[in-house]
């Protein structure tokens, strides 16, 4: 997970990727998304769709679900947005458009 903010963080101060500066946004990105994808995921854990190894688990676990879910679900879509995001700030210098503050 380090290594994917790792990659992904320069696109923030290089591109201009506004994702980090937005806080605000990005929780209301991140929350709809941690939520959904944890309930699923501790439904499919009491159910016993599946399972994870506690070789490769920290053991830190939030309920059923171990720690290193939720930071999945977590970091992934910020290192989807920054991507996203600075795609989008290389598009509008390209085409001189003006950024979108939404």
């Amino acid at each position: 997970m380090a290594g994917c903010l790792l990659i992904t963080l320069p696109l923030e101060f290089v591109i201009g990727a506004r994702v980090w500066r937005r806080p605000r946004r990005l929780l209301l990105a991140l929350l709809p998304t941690v939520l959904l994808f944890s309930v699923w995921d501790v439904a499919g854990i009491i159910r016993n769709h599946w399972s994870y190894n506690e070789r490769y688990v920290s053991g830190i676990h939030l309920g059923v679900m171990p720690l290193e879910e939720l930071v999945f679900f977590i970091v992934i879509p910020i290192c989807g947005l920054l991507t996203y995001e600075a795609v989008g700030q290389v598009l509008r210098r390209f085409t001189g458009r003006r950024p979108d503050h939404g």
